[in-house]
């Protein structure tokens, strides 16, 4: 069965696109998209048994051989030599999807200033590296579209602050680089997902998940997000359809971010239908059980 997009077959024929963070989760279902339409995906990330996997899933499900290059984020010279490598290999990269990321559950009075720094580098320095390489090496000369993920923070993220901080900051990234690459004909915009049913809620620990078993409860739509609910955002942001829409931030969280619920309940229901267009989504094991 092959990705169900709502994207024409050929749409990023010809082109190159890179994906961090595409072993799993979000990053793996936008890869699997990207080369549905007829891109020449490059997966990076740390772990190189993941990101071998989902080329052999691409592989199989395509026929496309997608490019794997390992490399720390967090690293400058690292991200420095690795899309030079890239820029090798393929000569030209027409899109970014800055996906990589990471953090940990702790209020924000017991994140030591090492956990602090950490998710700082991953979520916020490693996307600002990446995104300045590809332009440097490139993207200066033949344009593109650059794609940064976020998160649903605006209203804060009690829990997770450090994560918190740091996206906020790449949507601050986001914004300014749009106006200093536009010149180049770089776009640059971001996607917040909210709760979105992935592969990365089982690494939770125990009392996180009990709560991402009631967080459905406070979204106006009544249910989580799906990955490909994601990735079609992503692929429509890299797409010429979006040749106008620069240094925006969407919000793909089913309006969770919007109003006060205490002011204003939010009655149950299930009429929101979700779009499942990721064939070889799996749903996390936490979620099993529910409805």
């Amino acid at each position: 069965m092959p990705y169900r997009s709502v994207f024409r077959d050929d749409l990023f024929a010809g082109k190159t696109l890179i994906v961090t963070g595409g072993g799993s989760g979000i990053g793996r279902c936008t890869a699997h998209e990207l080369a549905a339409l007829g891109a020449r995906v490059v997966l990076l990330g740390r772990k190189e048994d993941k990101l071998k996997a989902v080329a052999e899933e691409i592989r199989e499900d395509t026929g496309r051989e997608a490019l794997v290059f390992t490399c720390d984020i967090r690293d400058e010279d690292k991200v420095r030599d690795t899309v030079a490598a890239i820029y090798k290999q393929v000569h030209q990269v027409d899109g970014l999807v800055n996906n990589a990321g990471g953090q940990f559950p702790s209020p924000v009075a017991l994140i030591s200033q090492k956990g602090w720094e950490t998710v700082i580098r991953t979520n916020l320095t490693g996307g600002f590296l990446m995104a300045r390489e590809v332009f440097m090496q490139g993207m200066n000369k033949t344009g593109g579209s650059i794609v940064n993920i976020v998160a649903d923070m605006w209203g804060g993220m009690p829990g997770m602050g450090h994560s918190g901080a740091a996206r906020a900051g790449m949507d601050n990234f986001t914004k300014t680089a749009a106006l200093e690459w536009a010149c180049a004909g770089v776009r640059v915009n971001a996607v917040a997902p909210g709760w979105i049913a992935s592969s990365g809620m089982d690494t939770y620990p125990e009392g996180m998940q009990r709560t991402i078993k009631t967080l459905r409860g406070a979204v106006p739509l009544k249910r989580l997000g799906l990955e490909a609910e994601v990735s079609s955002a992503i692929t429509f942001l890299l797409s010429d359809g979006a040749a106008f829409i620069s240094g925006d931030t969407w919000r793909i969280d089913g309006a969770a971010s919007q109003g006060n619920v205490a002011m204003f309940p939010l009655p149950d229901h299930k009429n929101s239908k979700p779009y499942d267009g990721f064939h070889r989504a799996v749903t996390p094991n936490v979620l099993k059980d529910l409805d």
